[in-house]
C-alpha cells in the first residue's frame, strides 16, 4: 500500500463520533499519517489506527466493589470492572435498574424508612 498524502480518505476511530468514520489526512510524518480530521464532525485528532481508547475503570471502585461482594458470597469469583455485574443480568438480558424481574413481586419497603421518606408537595399555579 502506498503512503498516505495530504487529504486522502483514511477510517479511524474518531474520539467524539466513538466509532471507526472516515477521516481525511491532515499531517504526514516519517510516510505514515499523523493526524486526520473526520468528515462527518470536522474534529482533528491523532491518528489512532482504528483503535479505540482503553476502557476509563476505576480500580480502587472495583476493588471496593468485589469487597463488599466477597462479604455477600465468599465462594464468588471476583467481578471485573468491563462486565455487567451478575445480579443485572436475567436470562442472558441485562435487566435496567429499578426494573422489576418479569414475574417477580415489587421489593417492599420497610415501615421505618417509608415513613422518613419526604413527601412531595405539589405546586399548582392557583388563582390569586
Amino acid at each position: 500500500m502506498r503512503e498516505p498524502r495530504l487529504g486522502d480518505d483514511i477510517d479511524d476511530y474518531c474520539v467524539r463520533c466513538k466509532r471507526v468514520m472516515n477521516h481525511a489526512v491532515v499531517s504526514v510524518m516519517n510516510g505514515d499519517a499523523a493526524k486526520v480530521r473526520c468528515r462527518t464532525c470536522h474534529s482533528d485528532h491523532d491518528f489512532r489506527h482504528e483503535q479505540p481508547p482503553p476502557p476509563k475503570v476505576d480500580l480502587r471502585k472495583q476493588a471496593l466493589y468485589n469487597e463488599v461482594l466477597k462479604k455477600v458470597d465468599p465462594d464468588a469469583p471476583p467481578v471485573d470492572g468491563l462486565e455487567t455485574p451478575p445480579e443485572a443480568v436475567e436470562g442472558g438480558e441485562p435487566v435496567e435498574a429499578g426494573e422489576p424481574a418479569e414475574g417477580a413481586e415489587p421489593a417492599e419497603v420497610p415501615e421505618a424508612i417509608a415513613a422518613e421518606a419526604p413527601k412531595s408537595k405539589a405546586k399548582g399555579r392557583g388563582k390569586k
